[in-house]
């Protein structure tokens, strides 16, 4: 038996791994190492890995500067209590996330956590208390997109579209009124939609994933519809939440797909790509008007909520690291060139003849490329293709983690057009292998 072998085993004992069922054919794969744009198997097999590790790694994996910043930081402090004490890397981070990275003067606070569920969940929290602190005790009553995806605790579940995921624990999510994502067919009727929920006086807030809806099968929507809610929920003062925890850091194209906008939501959420893929991290950015509804002396308008990592100085020297690169022409220069090969890509695929009956739909925004395949059922994250879909690229050693029937590409910004044609070969390959194994 091999290294590789035993691995497997111990890990079959030992681990339970996220939206992994329990099986003995559990396909996880050992990783040794992992560079730029590629993982490392304890085999000597080499993955690319397309979807940067479940949307979060930006620049390449064990980027050396990144690396060395964690490095130096350790040796001076690796973390504090957050409650009563401060220190630069923290503060250093809230700056760039405020002046460079959220760009707006009327954004004024930082709270760290530890995730992008926990970002989520505190931004909820903050909107709520902030009517209870204004003695406006009926504000609890929260819109948000169907189909929508926010994170794993219960908060952040309950804004999201009620799935299979949340089954267990429908009974115990609060209540949310959910609107349908604005097209040009369905805006008019929304709007109007709209228009009642929130003139509803128990309306707090508005929670959504700008532009695109991730796990959602990477579902896109246009930036001037999102501009017509948030104008109208903002009139009426109801809280704008934008969960940008897959979307920032260049995504789409810009530094966070709220750029897209005139309207700026209330309070942002971020993690993810925060610290280039390193170190866990949250962070809910929220405008000054927010937390002015905090400042008293009086302790039970405090913000009850912390994490013991809160800002953790490891973490928060890798973001603040993961910004600068991030900010460099060369990095924005990659960027673009992914951007390019995608737009090239889809014209060439879209004069493919195995496209019309394959392809349900193009989706693309910035380096994020997904392309749903035309089945007999509708977009689901149970969709058979799934497993189909997963096991062909991984034989061509490409890490693309479908959501259901949509295979997407959201590529660390280290790769290479090479990789990226590499990967485009691949996708007309498999709509050959559909078209073979009809």
């Amino acid at each position: 038996m091999t290294q590789f072998d035993d691995l497997l085993k111990e890990d079959q004992n030992y681990i339970w791994h996220p939206f992994t069922p329990f099986t003995d054919k559990a396909n996880v794969l050992p990783v040794n190492k992992a560079e730029g744009s590629y993982l490392y198997l304890e085999n000597g097999r080499k993955v690319l890995d397309i979807i940067a590790s479940w949307w979060v790694n930006l620049h390449g994996h064990a980027h050396p500067e990144i690396a060395q910043a964690i490095y130096k930081q350790a040796q001076n402090l690796e973390q504090v209590i957050f409650a009563g004490f401060t220190h630069e890397p923290a503060i250093r981070l809230s700056k760039i996330l405020v002046e460079n990275l959220v760009q707006d003067t009327a954004f004024g606070k930082v709270f760290f956590s530890d995730n992008g569920s926990t970002a989520v969940e505190v931004a909820i929290k903050m909107a709520l208390q902030y009517f209870f602190n204004k003695n406006e005790f009926n504000k609890l009553k929260i819109i948000a997109f169907e189909g929508a995806y926010h994170g794993d605790t219960f908060g952040a579940m309950s804004v999201g579209g009620r799935t299979p995921f949340n089954a267990a624990f429908n009974p115990l999510l609060f209540e949310v009124k959910f609107i349908s994502i604005p097209t040009k067919d369905n805006l008019h009727r929304l709007l109007q939609t709209f228009e009642t929920l929130t003139s509803d006086p128990s309306c707090a807030a508005f929670i959504f994933e700008p532009l695109v809806q991730g796990a959602n099968g990477m579902n896109t929507y246009a930036a001037e519809h999102l501009d017509l809610l948030i104008e109208i929920a903002q009139k009426k003062e109801i809280i704008c939440i934008a969960d940008e925890v897959m979307t920032g850091f260049g995504r789409t194209g810009k530094l966070l797909a709220s750029h897209y906008l005139k309207n700026m939501p209330d309070i942002i959420c971020l993690s993810k790509g925060i610290t280039g893929g390193f170190l866990p991290l949250g962070a809910t950015v929220c405008k000054e008007k927010i937390a002015e509804a905090f400042y008293a002396d009086a302790l039970h308008k405090t913000f009850f909520h912390g994490h013991s990592y809160t800002a953790n100085p490891l973490a928060c020297a890798a973001a603040c690291k993961s910004f600068e690169i991030l900010e460099r022409s060369t990095t924005q220069k990659q960027i673009e060139a992914i951007q390019e090969a995608h737009f090239s890509f889809i014209e060439k695929l879209q004069k493919n003849p195995l496209s019309e009956k394959y392809i349900k739909e193009i989706r693309h925004i910035g380096t994020i490329l997904a392309i749903e395949i035309n089945t007999k059922e509708y977009y689901s994250y149970f969709n058979e293709h799934r497993k189909l879909i997963y096991d062909f690229f991984l034989d061509k050693n490409i890490l693309m983690r479908p959501l259901g029937n949509v295979l997407y590409l959201l590529p660390p910004y280290s790769t290479t057009v090479a990789d990226l044609n590499y990967v485009y070969q691949q996708i007309e390959a498999f709509l050959t292998f559909l078209s073979k194994a009809e």
